[in-house]
């Protein structure tokens, strides 16, 4: 029976799932990882590896890794208390919390020059952010525009050193962000990752806290997510990596990021929601299990259900969705496949075709440091593999890939 749900894994299936990691390791193209698979009451972890590429300290299940943009669909559900609470509202204009994205000017052509503009055609909603479909975003396929490259300048989108998270701290941000014009029509097009940075500060000024605060209050705490933070602090910096960005010709491992003395060492001066989330496979897992609980965990409401339906579901249009599909074939290389789900919920891909070994209806995403996170509703499985091999090179990215198909492979019904 497909879908019960009651099943879990072959045994055969998971040794399998263990080989094929291993087989990423001993290649030398990845130091180390940690996976968790989970179906119903059934857990499963693999560590394997060290934490350096030079060996020493083992993998182990509690090590902690930068999520990078797996951050999205656990950071947007401090958007969906305020959805949930009425404090905001999913159609209303931003204006009144971020009054710098209020009269906007909107390009006349997105390559064009950021002069050549006419005005937007209605506000920006939150809807807008929610579903990434505001007006900008980072588009690697787009090099070369004036206004990618004024992104990167005024620092919106990475630091001075390379490091991809925003710098300053949230109001000038909003500040350098509001001197730029969109590159679409709100709501017109699907673009990546500003939007959950922005959708971090509009949280942070309804609520009056920061976003860490909040996320720890409403989803962190009582999901006993006690390793989740923005930075990881001194007496568990042992726990984390060096973050690798190998050599994309040499395969040389060159650390991107210490632990000790390194960007995630101490509280940022922006908390990102598109990517600076650190945190543990058990800590991912009991957030991916509440959403497919739909809403619950351990009996505790966390997110109504139709919050975490209107999370996990896509929410394009299907204008939205064929210029979405259309970027994700032609950066097919780039992410060996990543990306190619048919749609979009808030802060997550959305599988709606069948495209590989996976359910229709599954939902997550991935991470530039070599992350993966995805639940299944069809099969109630979840699955996370973090690596600290930066997808610099295409090895973090076929790891992820062999996962996810020697874990189908490990369903057993």
């Amino acid at each position: 029976m497909m879908g019960n749900g009651n099943g879990g894994f072959s045994e055969a299936g998971l040794r399998r799932l263990r080989e094929v990691l291993a087989g990423h390791v001993e290649s030398g193209k990845i130091p180390g990882l940690v996976a968790l698979v989970s179906r119903g009451e059934q857990t499963h972890v693999e560590a394997i590896g060290t934490m350096r590429h030079d060996g020493g300290a083992p993998m182990r299940r509690d090590t902690i890794f930068r999520m990078a943009s797996t951050t999205k669909p656990v950071a947007m559900a401090a958007a969906m208390v305020l959805l949930d609470e009425c404090r905001l509202r999913l159609d209303e204009p931003v204006d009144r919390w971020l009054p710098e994205l209020a009269d906007r000017q909107v390009l006349k052509r997105p390559d064009g020059p950021l002069e050549d503009t006419v005005p937007a055609v209605r506000p920006i909603t939150v809807r807008d952010l929610l579903t990434s479909t505001f007006g900008l975003g980072i588009d690697m396929t787009a090099k070369g525009t004036p206004i990618l490259a004024a992104l990167f300048e005024r620092g919106i989108y990475g630091q001075e050193d390379g490091w991809l998270l925003p710098a300053p701290e949230p109001d000038e941000w909003m500040r350098r962000l509001g001197e730029l014009p969109l590159a679409y029509q709100p709501g017109e097009r699907w673009q990546y990752n500003i939007s959950n940075d922005v959708l971090g500060v509009l949280v942070a000024r309804v609520t009056g806290q920061s976003l860490e605060t909040f996320l720890r209050e409403r989803i962190f705490d009582p999901l006993g997510m006690i390793d989740t933070a923005f930075h990881v602090p001194a007496d568990k910096i042992h726990r984390l990596p060096p973050l690798y960005a190998p050599d994309w010709q040499s395969g040389e491992f060159i650390v991107e990021d210490e632990a000790e003395g390194g960007h995630h060492s101490k509280p940022p001066a922006f908390q990102s929601g598109g990517g600076g989330l650190d945190s543990t496979v058990d800590d991912y897992h009991a957030y991916f299990r509440m959403l497919l609980n739909g809403g619950t965990h351990e009996g505790r409401r966390i997110l109504s259900r139709p919050a975490v339906e209107l999370m996990t579901g896509n929410r394009l249009t299907p204008e939205q969705q064929a210029a979405r599909e259309a970027w994700g074939r032609s950066v097919v290389h780039l992410g060996y496949g990543l990306g190619q789900h048919g749609g979009w919920g808030f802060g997550m891909a959305v599988r709606t075709y069948r495209g590989d070994y996976a359910s229709i209806g599954q939902f997550g995403w991935d991470g530039g440091t070599g992350t993966t996170t995805y639940a299944d509703p069809d099969k109630q499985l979840v699955g996370i593999l973090l690596t600290q091999t930066g997808m610099s090179t295409p090895d973090s990215s076929r790891a992820i890939h062999d996962f996810w198909t020697t874990l189908y492979q490990a369903i057993d019904d």
